[in-house]
């Protein structure tokens, strides 16, 4: 059974191509550092709905996308090792401190761990 980060955030769809950059660059980290997979998706069939959406939960606004993002990994244990080397990178340290140089408003992101309990 693997472990798994999900992230979901709302990306200008002018800045769609920066943020492509960033997420390879991203990728190639994690995965140098020992992470599984790792994947960028961009909304294609995402409506808001009648409670709740990702749209809704991101508070999509107009000219914006909703990107889910997934990495996976063999453990939390080597997520929790990976994660430390990643956020210490120098590759992304200084973007990642600074929420301007993101090309996504990094206060509407909203991510968390999970455990994998059916794999086929």
């Amino acid at each position: 059974m693997a472990y798994v980060d999900g992230f979901i955030l709302p990306v200008p769809r002018r800045k769609l191509k920066d943020y492509a950059r960033l997420a390879t660059l991203a990728g190639k980290v994690w995965k140098e550092y020992g992470a599984i997979d790792y994947h960028e998706c961009v909304a294609d069939d995402v409506k808001p709905g009648k409670w709740t959406s990702f749209p809704q939960a991101v508070k999509l606004k107009k000219g914006e996308v909703v990107v889910f993002s997934w990495i996976t990994y063999k453990s939390r244990k080597q997520r929790d090792s990976i994660m430390k080397k990643v956020m210490k990178d120098k590759r992304l340290a200084e973007m990642m401190s600074d929420p301007k140089k993101m090309p996504f408003d990094t206060k509407r992101m909203f991510w968390g761990g999970f455990k994998s309990f059916v794999d086929l």
